[in-house]
């Protein structure tokens, strides 16, 4: 498929998406969100495809945020439609049923923070720099961050960067929590690919199971968590990829799953 801002790529049932606009530091705009929305189409209707990685054109950034010269001009109802379609390929993107992990090198800030946030795993490397600096041009982030970075690191720390506008290291956006590991700047492509393909090699329905239960019981109960929890283990305990994994694991050998 066609794109002039991304790169869609697939290495067996790794989905490679890459946001590719270097020139303005992988900035996105309309064109790159149309662009990635259609890529989750595809990796969505893509039964081979098992996972994705995300990651940045070149060296200097993942994606240095919005591209502001086309914010500048929005108006009120412009302004609320341009965060809407954000927002909604952000949540698109996290509500796959498949793994996504966010390769971050350089800077993530912005809308580029809160694309790493939409994704379930951040690996980051030393020199990256994270944040939200809305409010240095009189706004306030458009694409989830008010709402997911309180639900990655805490209020408090939330509000310390949201309304700071500072700019944070990979280091101590690892201490608070917003990436999962921080890998040497040679090593993070490959990294991720070999953790993907490990994570590939468990059974994908439990890892569909998982992604769901997590994810919808951070906007539920306790209790209605815990519920769901039962009903998809239930459904996982009817499944042959669990009659496969339990007699692999009794005859020592290595298990064969198919997803079902």
């Amino acid at each position: 498929m066609p794109f002039k801002n991304i790169i869609f790529e697939k290495e067996g049932p790794i989905a490679l998406v890459v946001i590719n606009r270097p020139e303005v530091l992988n900035a996105l705009n309309t064109q790159t969100f149309r662009e990635l929305n259609e890529a989750l189409e595809h990796i969505e209707e893509d039964a081979d495809i098992g996972g994705v990685l995300i990651r940045g054109a070149g060296d200097k950034a993942f994606v240095a945020g919005a591209d502001i010269a086309e914010i500048q001009n929005l108006s009120y109802e412009s302004g609320k439609t341009f965060s809407g379609f954000g927002q909604r390929v952000f949540d698109r993107l996290e509500n796959l049923d498949k793994p996504v992990i966010a390769l971050i090198k350089g800077f993530a800030l912005g809308g580029g923070c809160e694309l790493a946030m939409a994704c379930h795993i951040r690996f980051a490397t030393e020199n990256s720099k994270m944040g939200q600096p809305e409010v240095n041009l009189g706004l306030l982030p458009g694409y989830g961050a008010t709402q997911r970075l309180p639900r990655l690191i805490g209020m408090g720390l939330a509000l310390e960067l949201l309304l700071s506008a500072e700019m944070i290291t990979a280091r101590r956006a690892y201490e608070i929590g917003l990436v999962n590991q921080i890998i040497p700047e040679d090593e993070i492509f490959d990294y991720g690919r070999q953790f993907l393909q490990k994570m590939l090699s468990k059974g994908p329905l439990a890892i569909k199971f998982i992604l769901q239960t997590v994810r919808q019981g951070l906007t539920h109960s306790f209790r209605e968590g815990l519920d769901m929890e039962a009903e998809l283990f239930g459904k996982a305990c009817a499944s042959e990829d669990m009659n496969e994994g339990t007699t692999a694991f009794l005859q020592k050998r290595k298990p064969q799953f198919t997803g079902k």
